[in-house]
């Protein structure tokens, strides 16, 4: 939960890196998706639906306290006022299309996770086996569409459009690298979680 609300912080702030401009919250975005990964191996479907649902409610939670920040009245002795209405005036809107996006990213995440799951079980005959077939699988391709919806929704109008394909680019590019990064992390705690059985 605590991610996907620092993510959106984070996205708002464009960085250069590798030759690309991509936003700053990019690789804390991606671990969401290594965690619900981890929740579907372990845990199972209901589990990381939950966890997916329960990011949603802390995000929207906190585009409400946003919202409300936005209006109080500072003192005159302040100075972080102008700060905070300038980065969280735009958070609306990438909250919103985060929210939107992270739903349907992360619930595709979750289901194909577990269809490919049901599928490399059927073909071996055990249900521990191409782990990384369905971490990576599942989650590139969430991703991808992830990264596509999400551009659009929260860039598209404010940037040139060829800073909204180096996002794109560089989101995805980073996605797919944390994810393959992240297997390990999956088998490293589907082996914790069984020595605890």
């Amino acid at each position: 939960m605590l991610l996907t609300v620092l993510a959106n912080i984070e996205v708002v702030v464009i960085i250069r890196a590798f030759g690309i401009e991509q936003t700053l919250g990019n690789v804390l975005f991606a671990a969401t998706f290594i965690i619900s990964d981890v929740i579907s191996e372990i845990y199972g479907k209901k589990e990381a639906q939950r966890s997916v649902l329960m990011s949603l409610c802390a995000s929207a939670f906190f585009l409400l306290l946003t919202l409300v920040w936005t209006h109080y009245i500072p003192a005159e002795s302040d100075w972080a006022m102008p700060a905070v209405r300038t980065i969280f005036s735009i958070t609306p809107r990438l909250m919103l299309a985060s929210l939107s996006v992270y739903a349907v990213s992360q619930l595709l995440d979750v289901w194909l996770y577990q269809r490919c799951w049901d599928f490399t079980a059927a073909r071996s005959g055990r249900r521990e086996s191409h782990l990384w077939l369905r971490n990576n699988f599942s989650t590139i391709i969430s991703q991808a569409i992830n990264t596509v919806l999400y551009t659009l929704l929260a860039f598209g109008g404010m940037y040139e459009w060829s800073t909204i394909w180096q996002i794109m680019l560089s989101s995805f590019i980073i996605y797919t690298v944390l994810s393959l990064l992240g297997t390990p992390v999956v088998y490293i705690c589907r082996k914790c979680a069984s020595k605890n059985e």
